[in-house]
């Protein structure tokens, strides 16, 4: 009779540790959640690239999201007395392909994209 409650007894207290680990995990897991840093959903721009060609800039830009892009060219020339050049601002909706050109007398020093949400 002994060892039958014996086993009941090791029983209860094998299922009781066994609880208070899990527990003790879940809270562990929450709280690690909790504590994390929220990383900031990443901005959807329409992806753009740009190439230069003697004193000629062209961005080719494609918007895959569902939501529209305004997009912008900007032109830095190399020589002082050429003026930079910015195109004007279009909008590239979605699943549309778009290109911008820009140019300077010379040469240029450099190119970018500019995004703007609507």
């Amino acid at each position: 009779m002994r060892t039958p409650r014996r086993f009941a007894v090791a029983s209860l207290i094998v299922a009781a540790i066994g609880c208070v680990l899990a527990a003790s995990d879940s809270v562990a897991s929450v709280a690690s959640v909790a504590s994390a840093p929220q990383e900031r959903p990443r901005p959807r721009e329409a992806a753009c690239s740009t190439s230069l060609r003697g004193s000629h800039a062209t961005a080719s830009c494609f918007n895959p999201y569902p939501d529209a892009d305004r997009v912008q060219l900007h032109v830095e020339c190399a020589r002082w007395w050429d003026p930079d050049m910015d195109s004007r601002r279009v909008e590239v909706g979605p699943a549309q392909h778009v290109e911008l050109d820009e140019r300077c007398w010379k040469d240029i020093r450099r190119a970018w994209v500019t995004h703007r949400r609507r």
